[in-house]
């Protein structure tokens, strides 16, 4: 991948794990964000559109309100992201409107990413403004996450489906 973390992105993307952690407790898919500027963190969230019936809810997303509405402005100049997960390009949308200066994530999203895996939004020639971007620092902790929870998942899916059957 070729980028290169300090001790802070480590220590940022931990908290995300965190929160990723809190995702999957509600039985979401575990993914943490964490907006920081000047070593402050402005905004935070985690997965959450199952529990609250809003698509929008990604973890990006609930980071970016709570960090506009603390900050009073829906402008994050230089703010960072800290995220779990590749952004889609939802939010990769936001992320550009908002102004964050960087993004920052742990892992590759390879069906819906739209930073790196299946297309390369930041370099969109006809956006107004500039993200930074660096992927993979606590990689294998994020990936790791994902994979067992959506191991998890099809167990309990087909258990289920297994259950019906026998009482049929």
């Amino acid at each position: 991948m070729g980028d290169t973390f300090t001790d802070i992105d480590v220590q940022w993307m931990q908290r995300a794990l965190v929160l990723a952690e809190q995702a999957e407790a509600h039985n979401e898919v575990p993914v943490g964000a964490v907006i920081v500027r000047d070593g402050v963190v402005i905004g935070e969230g985690f997965n959450q559109p199952i529990t609250t019936c809003d698509p929008t809810s990604h973890a990006e997303l609930v980071a970016l309100r709570k960090a506009c509405q603390s900050e009073q402005n829906y402008r994050l100049p230089g703010a960072t992201l800290y995220v779990t997960l590749e952004p889609c390009a939802m939010c990769a949308g936001a992320l550009v409107h908002a102004r964050i200066a960087e993004v920052v994530f742990a892992t590759l999203e390879p069906k819906a990413g739209a930073l790196v895996s299946t297309q390369t939004f930041f370099s969109a020639s006809q956006l107004n403004h500039t993200i930074t971007l660096r992927h993979g620092v606590e990689s294998d902790a994020a990936s790791t996450m994902l994979s067992q929870f959506f191991k998890r998942r099809r167990d309990e899916h087909k258990k289920a489906k297994a259950e019906k059957r026998l009482r049929s």
